[in-house]
């Protein structure tokens, strides 16, 4: 992937402290629901801002919810190499703006993504200091399926797909810095919990309970 040597990582200029924590899994493992849980109990972590060519829906924001572009300028960003991963789903285009990252990175920020598997990996290629890769796995196919049967939002065909599909995924374990298996959501929690304060240098985030405690 063509990277703009303008955020080019190994250039002196850039001291970076932040950290992208980057949340991957097949459907209907569970991380959706694990990213809401950490975005609850690590209110301090960025929000990952994607570009897209699709219209705003309902009451999103430009540059809150996504930075809404136009085909054009989407596809211009992504020959100059400004993404540090993009995707075409369902016809619409998304992508991770590399500058929004950098500058995160530089204030000195922690962020969290939840992206697909190649996202992930292009991330780490980009941010290879600073991107933490976790991936989040059901226990068992059948459970998987199972999760995804009483989801009732698919059609058989389209789990099947799914199904298919998470084999791939799964398979790409090795390019993580960790696997989480979603057996016990709590127990999911508290890992994945685990993972990011043991990658995180803010006080704050370690002493996040003492401080809610002491300013209520």
């Amino acid at each position: 992937m063509k990277i703009d040597s303008e955020f080019a990582l190994n250039d002196s200029k850039h001291i970076n402290h932040g950290k992208i924590f980057v949340i991957s899994a097949p459907s209907g493992a569970g991380k959706t629901t694990l990213v809401g849980l950490l975005r609850e109990r690590f209110p301090l972590l960025a929000e990952s801002v994607s570009c897209t060519t699709r219209a705003p829906r309902g009451k999103e924001i430009d540059g809150v919810d996504y930075f809404f572009l136009s085909k054009e300028e989407f596809f211009a960003k992504r020959e100059a190499g400004l993404f540090a991963e993009w995707a075409e789903v369902h016809g619409n285009f998304y992508g991770t703006p590399l500058d929004f990252l950098q500058h995160q990175l530089d204030c000195g920020k922690d962020i969290i993504c939840d992206i697909d598997y190649q996202g992930a990996i292009n991330i780490k290629k980009a941010f290879p200091q600073e991107a933490v890769l976790i991936l989040v796995l059901p226990p068992s196919m059948e459970e998987l399926e199972s999760r995804l049967r009483l989801r009732a939002t698919d059609n058989p065909e389209v789990i099947k797909t799914r199904l298919h599909n998470a084999k791939n995924e799964m398979r790409q374990y090795p390019h993580f810095d960790f696997v989480v298996v979603n057996n016990d959501l709590k127990v999911a929690e508290a890992q994945m919990t685990a993972i990011i304060s043991a990658h995180t240098d803010s006080s704050i985030f370690h002493n996040l309970e003492t401080i809610k405690k002491l300013t209520e």
